[in-house]
């Protein structure tokens, strides 16, 4: 049996939660609730113009074609290793803790650090940043005592 099977879906398995994660955020927050775009907090793009949704429209587009390809990536991974059998609960563990990597990356990166967007603008924005970043650190906890733990599903 090779090395990288023994190992279980745990690579795959982070690359497709952090595909997923980033389908996840686009669809529900930047097309469902509209909370937010890729750069609806930047002085040069807002979304209450036509000019500010346009490039809006256009980046959130970037950014899930960015998210399919790496759901490919992960995907291609499995393929490569072959059957998962008796691996299902590893790999479900897996792709929380890449959904959770995620959230953490895109909310320190794009929300404090460089202030692109917000989850939620307005007043309690800050509120929903760091909510994010918890939900995000729980899908981390979660998803590793899921893929740790002993049973197969």
């Amino acid at each position: 049996m090779r090395q990288s099977y023994r190992r279980g879906p745990r690579g795959a398995g982070i690359v497709l939660g952090i595909g997923l994660g980033g389908l996840a955020d686009g669809i529900v927050l930047h097309q469902i609730l509209q909370w937010h775009h890729v750069l609806s907090s930047t002085p040069r793009h807002p979304a209450t113009t036509v000019r500010g949704l346009e490039a809006n429209t256009l980046w959130d587009g970037w950014f899930h074609a960015a998210s399919w390809v790496v759901v490919v990536v992960g995907v291609a991974l499995l393929w490569r290793r072959g059957q998962i059998r008796g691996r299902a609960r590893a790999l479900l563990g897996w792709v929380l803790v890449g959904w959770g990597l995620f959230n953490i990356v895109e909310g320190v990166v794009d929300h404090h650090i460089l202030g692109i967007h917000h989850v939620r603008p307005g007043p309690d924005q800050l509120a929903y940043d760091i909510a994010f970043l918890c939900v995000g650190a729980a899908l981390i906890a979660g998803g590793w005592l899921l893929a740790r733990s002993r049973g197969v599903v």
